[in-house]
């Protein structure tokens, strides 16, 4: 009987102590969760003051705009950084002359050499300082088109990342700048490579695959295109629409990237490890490279039959509290894995194989694609473990399929500093283990008609050609 009574005691002296300390953990994280909103408070939160704050001194010099045309226009100026000469100020008249030795841009003929020289040389910068790439280690490939703010953000980001020294970080541009190759070639934190997609719009303005003078018009009905005799007449996207360049690019720049890293490179010829895809408007958390690593290595165990791993994830709302250390499997989804999600050789391979079904699919998504090629082709499907606090943000607020008023908005940025600071306050970040989890029940995925955009015999020529290996 004593017994008993003994054993009733410490369990509830057990329950009462797991209970005060889940008490002290809330309360706090929302002390801390408090005071970062008092703290945020005391400067305008998304103000490019309290953005600079947020950056380490030494890294300030990514995020202040050196633009060859001593112009604000495009750089994302912040703080007055940016040279102004306002001629119309009082006094202006008596000052001494200033002279600048003015900017050329290089015209299409000097950008078409500068692509093949630098695709050509594949240039590893700074592989003197931290040594020539591991078969097993990490490549970053980034997507870029012309957002330099944002890109400018995410490269800040990667700087303060945990063991990004030992990464390949690649940058694949669709878009010829000489102030975006300045930023990139400035970076001294990992070794850096430049690739350029030869067949963008900038370089091909006036045909094919920018916009030939016979194209037929987006909305012009099939009947009158064959009348017009205009290209492609015989094929419209599922919807009747005929071939938008600018909205081709991205699907195209996606494969040839790919392809071009898995199979052309010569420093990736060996190369086993993961690469993960992000894009010029994402931003990281500074242990995305240590969970990608822990992921990888729980892949055995709590999830054999992954082949992708996802580190962003479309939320609203952060509660890293909750979800910091939980990971949950599920089939790839493109609408929401496709945010910084890496895969491996093996991989590439099988979807390689799939060229076909990805290159003729009526939709000018990369994204919609490779689900397709998924769930029509893929002997074995994508499927993803997703990370279920995010280590992968999209801070962009305008691109292709978004347009708002303010493009240079730095709410998104500010908020995602905000969330990480509270985070690394609370210890959430670097979690010790894994937990998987059962995500709530999903909905078969059915076979999706396409977003068309895609109907051009010539892209779907032009994207097989872009997979076939050259070495």
């Amino acid at each position: 009987m004593g017994r008993k009574r003994n054993n009733f005691y410490m369990r509830s002296l057990f329950l009462l102590a797991l209970g005060i300390f889940g008490l002290l953990q809330y309360n706090n994280f929302n002390y801390l969760d408090s005071r970062d909103n008092v703290l945020g408070d005391a400067v305008t939160n998304d103000s490019d003051d309290a953005i600079l704050a947020m950056v380490p001194a030494t890294l300030h010099k990514y995020l202040t705009p050196h633009s060859r045309n001593h112009s604000a226009s495009g750089a994302g100026v912040l703080n007055g950084a940016a040279l102004l000469l306002n001629a119309s100020s009082p006094g202006a008249a008596t000052a001494s002359t200033i002279s600048f030795d003015v900017y050329h841009p290089p015209n299409i003929t000097e950008i078409k050499r500068q692509i093949v020289r630098y695709n050509d040389m594949q240039m590893v910068l700074n592989e003197d300082v931290f040594g020539p790439l591991q078969n097993d280690s990490v490549i970053i490939v980034v997507q870029v088109h012309t957002r330099i703010t944002y890109l400018r953000h995410l490269i800040v980001s990667l700087a303060q990342a945990r063991d990004i020294s030992k990464v390949l970080l690649v940058f694949s541009h669709d878009y010829y700048d000489d102030d975006i190759n300045d930023l990139v070639q400035q970076i001294d934190f990992c070794k850096v490579m430049q690739i350029f997609y030869p067949y963008s719009i900038q370089t091909h303005p006036n045909e094919y695959p920018g916009v030939d003078p016979n194209d037929c018009p987006r909305n012009i009905k099939k009947e009158q295109a064959l009348i017009t005799n205009c290209n492609n007449a015989m094929y419209p996207d599922l919807y009747g629409h005929y071939r938008e360049a600018k909205f081709t690019q991205t699907k195209h720049h996606w494969i040839w990237k790919a392809n071009r890293v898995f199979n052309e490179l010569e420093v990736t010829r060996y190369h086993t490890g993961l690469v993960l895809f992000l894009e010029e408007d994402h931003y990281v958390a500074e242990d995305f490279l240590y969970l990608l690593a822990m992921m990888q290595q729980r892949t055995k165990d709590l999830c054999p039959q992954c082949n992708v791993l996802s580190l962003g994830t479309y939320l609203k709302t952060f509660n890293y509290y909750t979800y910091h250390s939980k990971v949950e499997v599920m089939p790839w989804v493109s609408s929401k894995h496709n945010m910084g999600f890496a895969f491996n050789r093996t991989t590439w391979s099988n979807i390689r194989k799939c060229a076909r079904h990805f290159c003729t699919y009526d939709d000018y998504n990369w994204d919609w694609s490779l689900q397709h090629v998924s769930q029509q082709c893929l002997r074995r499907k994508l499927h993803a473990m997703i990370v279920k606090g995010p280590r992968v943000f999209h801070i962009g607020e305008c691109g292709v399929h978004h347009k708002n008023k303010n493009c240079e908005s730095n709410q998104v940025i500010s908020k995602v500093q905000h969330v990480l600071r509270i985070a690394r306050n609370s210890h959430q970040l670097f979690p010790r283990s894994l937990t998987l989890t059962v995500p709530s029940l999903m909905k078969k995925s059915k076979l999706r008609k396409g977003n068309g955009g895609w109907g051009d015999m010539r892209d779907h020529e032009l994207c097989l050609n872009m997979t076939l290996a050259t070495r």
